[in-house]
């Protein structure tokens, strides 16, 4: 990200100095943010604890990066535009827009919230949507690395010359993105391996009921309780 920022054109940052850094550095932190998330349920440390300070921790780190994502895409119209040049042309474009706009019409998040945040979800509707949502989750991790290294590729092709004699910049840039293609591979490895995955859910992963008895009233069954209650009562 350092690399990126830094070789952010010097015409770009006299004309949108601040959105110059987003656009440059935005994918990487994008990146990070995803495959931390993702591997948050596979850390062993966490498998013996409540589930639910890492789901929330989980959605947080989620938004964040896909508000990363639609805060560089304006960055990037905003120096296309403030430049005079095309917008997208390139395969990184394409590839960059579908990755966000993945994200976004497939309302992975909103749809990861309904059904495995609230409560109230049914617990037939989180295991039809599990699946969906890790495919989903892997897919656009995928298309991120991508978009990561197509960027760095783009942008030696018009920033350094020669980019063919193979210079120490470019050296320094080729393994960048060839450390992010790794990372997302061993991201990629860990949520496919069976051996990582957390242990069958537990109460808080399908509902919280608990036994209360109400004087006077007929709420004397299992009452589900909202979810600012699911903190005082951890597995």
């Amino acid at each position: 990200s350092a690399w990126t920022c830094f070789k952010a054109d010097n015409e770009v940052r006299a004309a949108v100095p601040l959105k110059s850094k987003y656009w440059s550095i935005h994918n990487v932190f994008r990146v990070h943010l995803i495959t931390t998330g993702a591997v948050l349920y596979r850390i062993p440390l966490t498998w013996g604890q409540n589930k639910l300070p890492w789901k929330l921790l989980h959605a947080a780190m989620m938004l964040l990066s896909l508000i990363l994502a639609v805060v560089g895409l304006c960055a990037v119209f905003d120096v296309h535009n403030a430049q005079k040049t095309a917008n997208l042309y390139s395969l990184h474009s394409w590839i960059g827009i579908f990755s966000c706009l993945m994200s976004l019409l497939s309302v992975q998040w909103l749809l990861g919230f309904a059904g495995f945040l609230l409560p109230c979800s049914p617990v037939a509707l989180r295991q039809l949507l599990k699946p969906v949502h890790v495919w989903l989750g892997s897919s656009i991790l995928m298309l991120s690395v991508a978009a990561c290294i197509s960027g760095i590729n783009e942008k030696l092709f018009f920033v350094l010359q020669p980019y063919s004699s193979l210079p120490a910049e470019a050296v320094l840039a080729n393994s960048l993105g060839a450390l992010i293609v790794a990372f997302g591979l061993v991201v990629l490895m860990i949520l496919s391996n069976g051996k990582w995955q957390r242990a069958d859910p537990g109460p808080e992963d399908l509902t919280y009921t608990v036994r209360r008895k109400f004087p006077g009233s007929v709420l004397t069954q299992d009452s589900v309780l909202p979810l600012l209650y699911l903190y005082e009562f951890p597995r």
